[in-house]
């Protein structure tokens, strides 16, 4: 089981370039992957998006790349005959305008970098290696982070579903003994009306009978049951599981709902209000299960 939330961080550098890649996700019903890379190396993204979904099935993936130029020790770069051109006609202008034509070197700096209008960024078949090495080691602590929460989820969804497998279990022992309870306040209602009927009486058993039909929720118990194993072993399936364990939350809380309408006694309902509390936080914590 993996959560759909996690975090990665991978990097990678040769003599030239220094690559980081970022990998985060969120929760999504299905997979979304966003990929931020440098201009020149848009035409990377497919390569990287398939990278991304070998490694995950649901969620909001957002890839960052990021670009550094290594290995010229902070110097300045520039083209000697583009940076003359510049001061030639800087100095022109100033003469024809009656200014300085003294450049300083501050000056000379800021020309330079405004000179370098570019990256200065390899071509994207150049840097595709690097950058997928750099991916591959954020994809990895990505994929460490989602199995380690992962496992969380699943030691709370096993102690959450052992909780309500109690409760049914107690809803059933309630069930067994409300006929018998029914029948007798029912006789006692009889004698506080002065009716003179038996319990044995053809009206009183129909009575007793509709009530037993009405109030019955062994179906509803043992599905209840069936569902609870179900989502026990879904925890165990390998790939995405969320949406069974969605669809399984549903199934649960329409037998609840159902016990709960037929309800009949405090404890009775106590429990179905205990079970819809308990499913409530297994429900919110299969959000985030891919």
């Amino acid at each position: 089981m993996q959560s759909m939330t996690g975090f990665g961080r991978g990097e990678a550098r040769d003599e030239h370039l220094e690559i980081s890649v970022e990998v985060s996700s969120v929760n999504r019903k299905s997979l979304e992957v966003m990929c931020s890379l440098p201009r020149e190396w848009q035409s990377l993204e497919r390569d990287l998006t398939d990278m991304v979904r070998a490694s995950a099935l649901r969620g909001k993936v957002s890839v960052y790349v990021n670009a550094t130029k290594v290995g010229q020790g902070g110097a300045l770069d520039w083209d000697d005959e583009q940076l003359a051109a510049t001061v030639k006609r800087l100095r022109a202008f100033a003469r024809a305008h009656e200014l300085s034509e003294e450049i300083s070197a501050e000056a000379l700096v800021r020309i330079i970098m405004s000179l370098d209008s570019g990256s200065g960024l390899p071509e994207a078949d150049a840097a595709k290696a690097l950058v997928e090495s750099a991916l591959k080691g954020a994809l990895e602590g990505f994929t460490a982070m989602r199995a380690e929460e992962g496992a969380a989820l699943a030691q709370d969804f096993s102690q959450r579903i052992g909780l309500l497998a109690g409760h049914v279990e107690q809803m059933r022992q309630q069930a067994g003994g409300t006929v018998p309870k029914y029948r007798e306040i029912l006789f006692q209602r009889l004698q506080k009306a002065g009716l003179e009927l038996d319990l044995d009486d053809e009206r009183v058993l129909k009575e007793i009978a509709l009530f037993a039909d009405r109030s019955d929720v062994t179906e509803e118990l043992t599905r209840l049951a069936s569902h609870l194993e179900q989502f026990t072993a879904t925890m165990r399936e390998d790939g995405a599981i969320g949406r069974k364990m969605d669809f399984l939350c549903q199934e649960i809380n329409r037998e609840i709902n159902t016990v709960g309408s037929k309800a009949n006694h405090l404890e009775l309902t106590r429990l179905v209000l205990e079970c819809k509390n308990e499913l409530e936080r297994i429900r919110e914590q299969a959000q985030n299960v891919e």
